[in-house]
């Protein structure tokens, strides 16, 4: 693996949408998301944010209303959503979908 590569990925007002840490595969023909990732809504707030491993989600994960209030929390192995995954409303109440 190449050294790491931090992407900020803007909204098309400038603000930043994604910001993430990657690296070039080895034959250079695409970048593989590794380490920190962060999504924002328009606003401003974190939309979500984990990890990923190779290109794949990887360990404890939350997503947020753009209000701020946390949305969802959980755990990525592979990829795959496993255990428990909790859900909540934008008004902070727990939701049981």
């Amino acid at each position: 693996m190449d050294a790491l590569n931090i992407a900020e990925i803007p909204f098309e007002d400038g603000k930043i949408r994604y910001r993430y840490s990657r690296f070039l595969s080895d034959d250079g023909s695409r970048w593989i998301r590794h380490g920190s990732f962060v999504a924002y809504h328009p606003n401003g707030e974190i939309a979500s944010e984990g990890n990923y491993v190779q290109g794949v989600e990887s360990g404890s994960w939350r997503d947020y209303h753009d209000n701020g209030q946390i949305a969802a929390e959980g755990v990525y192995t592979d990829g795959v959503e496993t255990g428990i995954w909790r859900y909540w409303n934008s008004d902070g109440s727990e939701s049981g979908a």
